[in-house]
């Protein structure tokens, strides 16, 4: 079973700083959302998937936590033959709305904190967060594996959220199309595949992508170098900035991240952007499904 393997030592927990100011910050730690998980503006997003099918027994949800599994709550959805991509603006909105999410909350969002891949779902939600223009939003370091670890509350029913109110401002500069991957291209914009190295070399391919290979002239980051499964935490930023110096990306250059689907990507976005800090980097959210699409297009 995978929660045998899932308890993290509780003194690397300790050892790990935590967040005390009142500003968000792109990570918040486990003591910081027991103390604040009952404040009247923090939502607490539990997006763990397949909660009830496992063996955490009659109190599986994290206490004042909304549950919206990242696989099933409508967070992404097929377009024009291309899965995982971000669904059109007014359903996304209404998911958040439907979760109690208004603007003047501070969102956190609990994966299982599995791997970087699992991670993943919670990256994909902060980025569309900030992609929807609120920047008020956190992921718990380490997820469920540093809450249980540390002894947070656990309990037998998820929260009822009451419909809310949320506005949005698109922040345009986040996401890019195909045509602006093109440009970026012809450009010499420097593109990330965030996917695992056999996959950016050709040498294996995910079954939604019609050709192995990657777009031409890209460089790869790994999103499990972003997120530590054995530690459950997220990778220190001046070694994110190592990982990005070591293809040659500048602290400030802009790039545009990809993977297959988006989902990848959006944990080296979370790294560079959030992490790193460097501001100059966007998504393509539809990523090598949408890419392949179009025989015309180039492979390497």
């Amino acid at each position: 079973m995978r929660f045998a393997s899932m308890f993290v030592a509780l003194a690397t927990l300790l050892a790990t700083p935590t967040i005390a100011s009142a500003e968000t910050q792109p990570l918040v730690k486990t003591d910081w959302l027991i103390e604040h998980a009952a404040d009247e503006n923090v939502v607490i997003l539990d997006v763990r998937n397949d909660i009830e099918s496992t063996e955490l027994g009659e109190t599986p949800y994290i206490a004042h936590a909304v549950v919206a599994p990242y696989g099933s709550a409508g967070w992404r959805t097929e377009i024009q033959g291309v899965p995982g991509m971000l669904p059109e603006i007014e359903d996304i909105v209404a998911l958040i709305e439907s979760l109690g999410v208004d603007n003047d909350d501070h969102v956190v969002i609990v994966p299982w904190g599995t791997d970087a891949s699992e991670v993943g779902g919670a990256t994909r939600i902060y980025w569309t967060f900030k992609y929807l223009g609120h920047d008020d939003v956190s992921i718990l370091d380490g997820g469920w594996r540093q809450y249980q670890a540390a002894g947070g509350e656990f309990v037998a029913e998820p929260v009822t959220p009451q419909p809310s109110e949320f506005g949005h401002e698109l922040q345009e500069h986040l996401l890019a199309t195909t045509e602006e991957v093109e440009a970026a291209l012809d450009a010499g914009t420097r593109l990330v595949d965030g996917r695992p190295a056999a996959q950016y070399r050709g040498e294996s391919k995910s079954p939604v992508v019609r050709v192995a290979g990657t777009i031409p002239g890209s460089v790869n980051i790994e999103n499990g170098r972003i997120y530590s499964a054995d530690y459950a935490e997220f990778t220190a930023a001046s070694d994110i900035a190592a990982l990005a110096e070591n293809v040659g990306l500048g602290a400030d250059e802009a790039n545009i991240v990809f993977c297959n689907t988006g989902h990848w990507a959006s944990v080296v976005w979370f790294g560079l952007s959030e992490l790193q800090g460097n501001k100059n980097t966007s998504m393509y959210d539809g990523s090598m499904a949408a890419w392949t699409q179009d025989e015309s297009r180039p492979v390497q």
